[in-house]
């Protein structure tokens, strides 16, 4: 497998693959590290088109030759669905099934193939109140290199649930090259942007991760994220806007790349052809800087 390498600044000493002062969480077993592709978490505010912006880049990525995966990190296990044409069960239904030996089972009870041969692994979750997202990420991506799939795999994207607001939905980070932010051009994404920006800073101490930039999503301008950029020190690596044709592909069930093609939609899928043909050449090393939360409002013009 030819592979270009990522432009990172790796981490070293005693330190590497553990979490920082004040982490409650668990830290990754070096042994479940993903070293065979690239990859990507993809990371955003509550309902702002994680998903379909994932899927579609894994879409992308097979476009250009790619070998992917992707991994739903949401209990409610929609991440692959425009892939799938369906709900497809996830890690834990399977573990369920065969009482959490995971000997077991096999590679198709939990990883289908999508578009274009897009392999696609919900992880879902723990019932409510009960757990915690990251040990059943961990246990996805266990499951994934005892089976080998990884091993012919060029990148992997994360999909994760919402604002990063725990140890455990912070875990793809662990494995991650890059953290994506997808931000409508709004108050509420930027402040939660601006929470994963700290926490990625955060991950980024002891682990490989780095920041790679923003998609703008569901917006017809992007005048506020670009002002965001610029304080703290980020990019916007591609925008797609408030489409209908976005939303109905998703009521379709398909990628946009299975959609009609109009001269609409064909400027959407050439903007995912060239994000996925940027993030495979590889993105500079970003170091922002989060800002505090007063110092959101009064950037972005509150009183």
């Amino acid at each position: 497998m030819t592979t270009t390498v990522l432009d990172k600044d790796p981490v070293k000493g005693p330190n590497k693959g553990k979490d920082g002062e004040g982490s409650v969480q668990v830290q990754m077993d070096p042994s479940l590290a993903i070293d065979t592709a690239k990859v990507f978490a993809v990371y955003g505010k509550g309902g702002i088109g994680k998903s379909t912006t994932s899927s579609n880049l894994s879409a992308a990525f097979s476009k250009l030759g790619k070998r992917v995966v992707q991994i739903g990190c949401d209990p409610k296990h929609d991440s692959t669905f425009t892939l799938t044409g369906r709900l497809v069960p996830t890690v834990i239904d399977a573990l369920q099934e065969v009482d959490f030996h995971s000997e077991e089972l096999q590679l198709d009870d939990f990883v289908y193939e999508g578009y274009n041969g897009v392999m696609c692994v919900e992880a879902g979750g723990p019932p409510a109140g009960t757990g915690c997202g990251g040990y059943v990420v961990g246990q996805t991506v266990k499951l994934l290199k005892e089976h080998h799939l990884l091993e012919d795999t060029d990148v992997v994207i994360f999909d994760v649930l919402g604002d990063v607001v725990c140890g455990g939905f912070a875990s793809p980070l662990q494995h991650a090259d890059r953290a994506l932010i997808v931000a409508a051009n709004d108050f509420d994404s930027i402040f939660a942007m601006n929470r994963i920006v700290a926490a990625i800073k955060a991950k980024s101490k002891n682990y490989d991760v780095r920041m790679g930039g923003v998609i703008a999503n569901r917006s017809a301008a992007t005048d506020e994220i670009d002002r965001f950029n610029e304080r703290v020190g980020l990019n916007k690596l591609a925008h797609f806007p408030d489409l209908d044709v976005i939303r109905r592909s998703r009521l379709k069930k398909t990628t946009l790349f299975q959609m009609e093609e109009t001269p609409e939609l064909k400027k959407v899928t050439d903007e995912y052809l060239r994000l996925a043909a940027l993030l495979w050449a590889g993105t500079p090393v970003l170091h922002p800087e989060p800002l505090k939360d007063r110092d959101i409002f009064d950037l972005l013009g509150f009183d």
